[in-house]
């Protein structure tokens, strides 16, 4: 198997798993058998996330170790009430937005662990019989989430078991089209968990020692802000994100391109690393573009504002309809791959 079937394979398998922030124990025990297949000694941080040292380097560049993250958790939603005929008031996880959630298959997970099928959908979402359905906006007062069980008061969804706090998990959809392209919910940011797999594969066939030592942190609060925050090794010196690129208008990345982000929403990432990047990306020949993206934010900031003395840098194969359902491309995968490979290599 070469690298790139690997990963696909891998994002494939990471996005079977339901994984919301707060429920991300089941892919997090994969991760860790997966490491370790490859040869490696994963810990698992008290948080929940996964931390893995892939190379201690030759020892030319003490205390300047590089951090590749990702993140395992995705979006998704919590039970909040029981409606008086039996159907199911969410609130969100992560940023989840209704408007994209909307007639979706979901999964309902209690704390005793029966599994019950769903589908979110608007109140009264039968378009002959109401008559202000396009009129409605989409929220989480609006929405609702329908069991797939022969129950139609309070009483019958408690007697299942189901109640405040259980987790709903939405139905990734996953697909790869023979043209390349890469369909899922959660491609951000389980695309990333893949990527950083296949470089993890790659460095240990290779035999290489890098310069600098490696690690890796797959963190599972991204998408509630704190994933980065904690578990940082001693010496490192430079962190790297790899999430989702954004894709969209206005900006100049497309799917199957890595993005190298010079600034989102929390301001402008390290000057050395963007320029690093970039001069990495057009030695190695890698299909980029560098943006900056609006309505962002990433789990290395997240370890820059909890401290940590270190430059940080983004990156990301393009995805295109984020929070919703994304499309990739192999391409891009690839690219992301190659960048980081080529950028370890001459910093």
């Amino acid at each position: 198997m070469n690298n790139q079937e690997y990963m696909l394979q891998q994002v494939k398998a990471v996005l079977a798993i339901d994984s919301p922030s707060g429920f991300t124990k089941n892919a997090v025990d994969y991760l860790v058998k997966e490491y370790k297949a490859l040869g490696y000694e994963p810990q698992v941080t008290r948080k929940g996330g996964v931390l893995v040292q892939l190379s201690a380097g030759d020892g030319s560049m003490p205390g300047d170790g590089i951090l590749q993250e990702a993140h395992l958790d995705t979006l998704g939603g919590m039970v909040c009430g029981v409606k008086a005929n039996g159907r199911l008031r969410l609130t969100a996880l992560g940023g989840m937005n209704p408007n994209n959630a909307e007639a979706e298959n979901v999964r309902i997970y209690t704390r005793e662990g029966k599994v019950y099928t769903g589908v979110c959908q608007l109140t009264d979402a039968s378009v002959h019989v109401n008559g202000d359905y396009s009129k409605t906006e989409r929220s989480w007062d609006t929405m609702e989430v329908l069991l797939d069980e022969m129950v139609f008061s309070e009483a019958e969804v408690h007697a299942l078991g189901i109640e405040n706090g259980d987790i709903v998990c939405f139905d990734p959809r996953t697909t790869v089209t023979e043209s390349g392209y890469i369909k899922s919910r959660f491609l951000d940011d389980k695309l990333s968990v893949a990527i950083l797999l296949g470089y993890a594969r790659a460095l240990k066939e290779s035999g290489k020692t890098t310069r600098r030592a490696v690690w890796q942190h797959i963190t599972v609060f991204e998408e509630v802000g704190h994933g980065g925050s904690a578990s940082v090794p001693e010496g490192v010196g430079e962190a790297i994100s790899v999430d989702m690129g954004c894709v969209g208008e206005g900006l100049a990345c497309k799917e199957h391109q890595v993005s190298i982000c010079a600034k989102d929403s929390g301001g402008p990432y390290h000057y050395d690393v963007v320029s690093g990047l970039v001069a990495a990306a057009k030695a190695a020949g890698v299909d980029y573009a560098v943006d900056v993206y609006p309505h962002y934010g990433s789990d290395v900031e997240a370890t820059l504002r909890a401290g940590a003395d270190l430059r940080h840098g983004l990156i990301g194969a393009g995805v295109y309809a984020s929070h919703g359902y994304e499309r990739s491309h192999v391409k891009g995968m690839m690219a992301t791959f190659q960048l980081l490979n080529a950028y370890i290599e001459t910093v």
